[in-house]
């Protein structure tokens, strides 16, 4: 039985289309800045927190990686440089991302090395046991249900594979507040400054606030079936790395 949780129910615009395909055409709408507003609101750390998570995946040496809501291709790209594996697959509803990721990297010279694919991460189109280990970055909390996604990562997943995930999180009660008003109130606007949708932005706070984190997640990820499953807080709780095995 898949459980239902508060942030599955939170959609980027007041519409009656499904939470998946708001999360598509958000996603086309503000693909162009996407990386810039990244960089801009995180003061480009979201970079290192990106490379902490890969680093999880070290000891593992895998193979085969997969990507899930790859965007434009951030994780991929590191994945590559910093494990060296022979394959990685990114996997991303948005074709606007997608389009973006595949320039990225081509320039970046590692076409033979990763390949880009639209995708569902609720009905992954692999077979069981197809990779050594996935990678989710600010990805989980966009799923329409939760549960679903998670299932088909550990399916997906060799025995002994690996599952990184990093996500936004309740900031420390000393930073809570200052953290909330600027992805409240300063974040919209700044996207608003830089001609982008402020209702996504609104969105991604949203969701971020009502997404089950810390204990709550990492609960989640032993009852589907994940194994030493650890959650690793990162810059006064901003986001959390969680990690869990397929046994």
């Amino acid at each position: 039985m898949n459980n239902q949780f508060p942030h599955d129910e939170i959609k980027p615009f007041v519409s009656d289309k499904a939470k998946k395909q708001q999360v598509e055409e958000m996603f086309d709408s503000i693909a162009g800045r996407y990386d810039l507003m990244n960089r801009l609101f995180s003061a480009g750390v979201d970079m290192k927190w990106r490379k902490k998570t890969i680093a999880l995946l070290k000891k593992l040496r895998p193979k085969t990686v997969l990507d899930m809501a790859t965007g434009t291709a951030d994780m991929a790209i590191l994945t590559c440089r910093l494990l060296e594996p022979e394959k990685v697959i990114g996997l991303d509803l948005s074709t606007e991302m997608l389009g973006l990721g595949r320039k990225k990297i081509e320039k970046e010279g590692l076409a033979n090395k990763i390949e880009l694919l639209k995708g569902d991460g609720e009905a992954i189109n692999f077979p069981d046991n197809s990779f050594d280990a996935v990678t989710v970055a600010f990805g989980v909390r966009n799923f329409e249900n939760l549960e679903n996604g998670l299932r088909e990562m550990l399916r997906v997943l060799k025995p002994g594979g690996k599952l990184v995930v990093l996500e936004f999180s309740k900031p420390n009660w000393g930073f809570r507040n200052i953290y909330n008003l600027y992805m409240g109130i300063v974040a919209p606007e700044v996207a608003r400054w830089f001609r982008q949708n402020k209702e996504a932005y609104r969105y991604l706070n949203r969701s971020s606030n009502a997404f089950p984190d810390r204990r709550d997640f990492t609960a989640i990820l032993d009852r589907v079936g994940f194994s030493n499953t650890e959650c690793k807080p990162l810059s006064f709780g901003i986001c959390c790395i969680y990690s869990g095995r397929k046994s």
